[in-house]
């Protein structure tokens, strides 16, 4: 029934959320701002064009967005041996790729960020293809980074099936017409979903060998 899973990478594959607010912050304070007020969580799942506008109130008039992105992701790709990957996302991909089901990532991250993620992980050459935010005009929660995933697949949205664990992602896979996972490590629910997991293993029930 299934053809193919699209992976959601900060928070699915790897832990790399903590790392993420780090990195925001160290890039923020090269324009010496401040942002350790901030909570965790605050950007979880949001892609960095909304959060340049959440944050442009409290950023130096007149600095550019690229050159602030850029700062924030050479900290992230100099660190990140600092984000780890999620329990089981490895060799669940692997044996995924083993069974010969095509995969692919959607992210909100940038491509840098999102290449270095999935090289850190060693699973960039199990992927058939990835959306980062340069890729598409809008990230999630707009559908259009799954839309154009299914696109360059070739595979109808209804037979992929897309594993998230933010609000975010679920909405925009959701919207896009996918078969929602969402994965929570503590358990419930994760809003509007198809199946709720803690364990990315149980990928593997709707791929049988």
């Amino acid at each position: 029934m299934y053809r193919a899973v699209a992976w959601d990478i900060d928070g699915t594959l790897i832990d790399s959320e903590p790392l993420h607010h780090q990195s925001l912050l160290a890039g923020c304070r090269n324009w010496n701002v401040d942002l350790d007020d901030l909570p965790d969580q605050a950007f979880r799942g949001i892609h960095m064009g909304d959060v340049w506008t959440m944050l442009r109130p409290r950023l130096p008039v007149g600095l550019d967005q690229a050159k602030w992105l850029a700062a924030i992701n050479a900290h992230y790709v100099a660190n990140r041996a600092d984000a780890v990957p999620i329990p089981e996302a490895v060799d669940t991909i692997r044996t995924l790729a083993d069974r010969g089901v095509p995969q692919v990532c959607v992210s909100n991250s940038g491509r840098q960020v999102v290449n270095a993620n999935l090289a850190a992980l060693g699973v960039l050459d199990h992927m058939s293809l990835t959306i980062s935010l340069d890729d598409v005009s809008v990230g999630k929660p707009d559908p259009t980074p799954y839309r154009e995933a299914c696109r360059q697949l070739a595979i109808a949205p209804g037979s992929v099936v897309a594993v998230e664990d933010s609000r975010t992602g679920t909405k925009a896979a959701r919207a896009a017409g996918l078969f929602v996972v969402g994965y929570l490590p503590s358990g419930g629910l994760l809003g509007d979903v198809d199946l709720s997991t803690n364990r990315l293993s149980s990928i593997l029930d709707l791929f049988p060998g």
